[in-house]
């Protein structure tokens, strides 16, 4: 556990639960922190990112080593917290708002981000919805964890998935994330590739299981039962393998606040037919290493199947794309390292 007072950076995530926010966050800091004094401040981080808990923050030297520290916010209750720190307390905060949101901001969250210190954008469609200007820098994954593996063949075997082409679908399972769209398009894609097959693999929540009982009734209505498959969320760390195993990877969301799944596919090879919602259309190159689709739309996505399906010379040469494009742009270092250097203008301001 990191002492405060030698503390420049404090990353804050109030959210207990799974999410984009908590993954970044565990994916960051522990590389920031091999080149800036930064921490965490969360309920659970994995052992390896420093962490500090709530609680010290009250406590706290009112400044860093370096002077004021920057306490970069994701969500509207880290925004309170810090002003409140700054405001209340007398602590000397920086403060860096980081957003993903793509759609109009509420009068609270637009009211918190005017008395930011500085901002950050995931991308220039979210930039477009903030009422200030904004430093946009991409999410990035880890290439390394993410790569291509020698063996699918024997990978998907020791997985237990069927052995043929194979598609795949990760994430929340409810009707914000298109995973009807993918299923109603798998249906029809498996129908004329017998070959093939298909995987959804994450979880619903209470509120979402009608939803994912109904898709499993279009399945086994289908006759489909054996090649498109319902697999339960598994671990973080386990996640790669299964991105190793997949010929493509389709991300049908309706809407997205960035979505690294594309990312984490073409990284391992994939190439991904994804919807023009989040940063998808930062993130694919349309016709290099993958497809761009109108959300909600099931002929372009079965279109957009069939075309990879049928035509394995440009599968391979799209995967090999995919994997070079996140190499030269989408490397998780590369995010961290553009994030240190907004850190560093704070410092010194």
């Amino acid at each position: 556990m990191p002492e405060l007072a030698h503390i420049d950076i404090i990353a804050p995530n109030f959210k207990r639960r799974l999410s984009g926010v908590t993954a970044t966050v565990a994916r960051l800091v522990p590389l920031q922190a091999q080149s800036i004094a930064i921490t965490a401040c969360a309920p659970e981080m994995p052992d390896e990112v420093p962490n500090v808990h709530w609680s010290r923050l009250i406590g706290m030297s009112r400044k860093g080593p370096s002077g004021p520290r920057v306490w970069h916010a994701r969500r509207n209750v880290e925004m309170i917290v810090g002003l409140a720190l700054r405001g209340l307390l007398g602590k000397r905060l920086k403060l860096l708002f980081t957003s993903a949101s793509q759609r109009q901001h509420t009068g609270l969250t637009k009211a918190l981000i005017r008395r930011m210190d500085a901002v950050i954008a995931t991308s220039a469609k979210t930039a477009e919805y903030l009422e200030r200007p904004a430093t946009v820098i991409h999410h990035g994954i880890d290439t390394d964890t993410f790569s291509p593996h020698p063996d699918k063949t024997a990978l998907r075997a020791e997985l237990g998935l069927p052995a043929g082409p194979l598609l795949g679908c990760f994430g929340r399972i409810r009707a914000q994330k298109g995973t009807d769209v993918f299923v109603d398009a798998m249906i029809r894609v498996l129908a004329d590739h017998p070959d093939a097959a298909a995987i959804v693999m994450g979880r619903a929540v209470d509120k979402d299981q009608a939803f994912l009982d109904d898709l499993k009734a279009r399945v086994q209505s289908a006759g489909l039962g054996d090649r498109l498959l319902f697999l339960p969320e598994v671990p973080v760390w386990e996640t790669p393998r299964f991105y190793q195993a997949l010929d493509i990877y389709v991300a049908p969301q309706r809407w997205e606040g960035f979505g690294l799944t594309p990312l984490e596919a073409m990284a391992c090879g994939a190439p991904a037919i994804a919807t023009r919602v989040g940063a998808f259309e930062e993130l694919v190159k349309d016709g290099q290493t993958g497809t761009l689709i109108d959300a909600g739309d099931v002929d372009q996505m079965v279109e957009a199947a069939q075309a990879l399906l049928s035509d394995p010379v440009k599968r391979a040469q799209w995967s090999e794309q995919a994997r070079a494009h996140m190499i030269d742009h989408f490397q998780l270092k590369q995010e961290a390292d553009a994030i240190i250097a907004i850190y560093k203008n704070l410092l010194s301001d």
